[in-house]
């Protein structure tokens, strides 16, 4: 069950001091200008709750429930939800991750037995925000700049998301990451050589030409965490 709770805590409040809704405006009003149009900022804490059963899940969200009411808050009801991870029905993203189970491809193999592990990779989301990024490093104005100022930007983006998303199961998404940020290196040394370009220069301008000038790769940085637990 993933849950988006509304935490009232509004960017410019006391330092550490969480607000409810209620105390957030009435804290805006004594340090703003009353405006009709500005509402207290507030943000929305994600909360997952693991459940065994549906019954369990619905004692739960009751629990939640009444804990939040008593500190004058309450779960958002359009992004409250209900996800069935057995056998990999369904996943859901959380803190930039899709987390979905998978069955195992060896032990099926090997024993014919169905077992599952809960695997997590980046969200669309998230892949939507690293090529974002990648694509405002490398604008076709940027064309006539030193590619290694530019490979330099490139990779202080690619290596924080990287050190996120390395523990998950990634591989595949670093793979697409990867050929995203070739794909636009190449573009500019295209869009400088222009009409100039010799017959065959830019079938070098690939990974290996790339890593020369400084390029990081994702490809192979994954990092699996501690022993993973399997279910059937």
């Amino acid at each position: 069950m993933t849950e988006m709770v509304p935490s009232g805590l509004m960017r410019g409040a006391e330092d550490g001091v969480m607000v409810t809704p209620t105390r957030a405006r009435s804290w805006k009003r004594r340090t703003q200008p009353r405006c009709a149009c500005t509402p207290p900022r507030q943000c929305s804490t994600p909360l997952v709750v693991v459940c065994d059963t549906k019954a369990a899940v619905e004692e739960a969200q009751r629990r939640v429930s009444c804990v939040l009411t008593r500190l004058g808050l309450e779960l958002h009801s359009e992004k409250t939800r209900t996800v069935d991870l057995s056998r990999g029905r369904e996943g859901f993203d959380f803190l930039g991750c899709h987390l979905r189970k998978r069955m195992s491809g060896p032990i099926w193999e090997r024993a014919r037995k169905r077992v599952y592990y809960l695997h997590r990779w980046p969200s669309a989301r998230a892949m939507r925000r690293v090529r974002t990024r990648v694509r405002d490093l490398t604008p076709r104005r940027r064309c006539h700049d030193d590619l290694r100022t530019v490979i330099a930007d490139v990779n202080r983006v690619l290596r924080g998301w990287g050190q996120y998303f390395r523990t998950g199961n990634a591989a595949t998404k670093f793979i697409h990451v990867d050929a995203y940020v070739e794909e636009r290196l190449r573009g500019l040394l295209l869009k400088r050589a222009g009409s100039r370009l010799p017959v065959g220069r830019a079938a070098a301008w690939r990974r290996p030409f790339f890593e020369a000038l400084g390029l990081i790769r994702l490809r192979g940085t994954i990092q699996y965490p501690g022993g993973a637990h399997a279910t059937t």
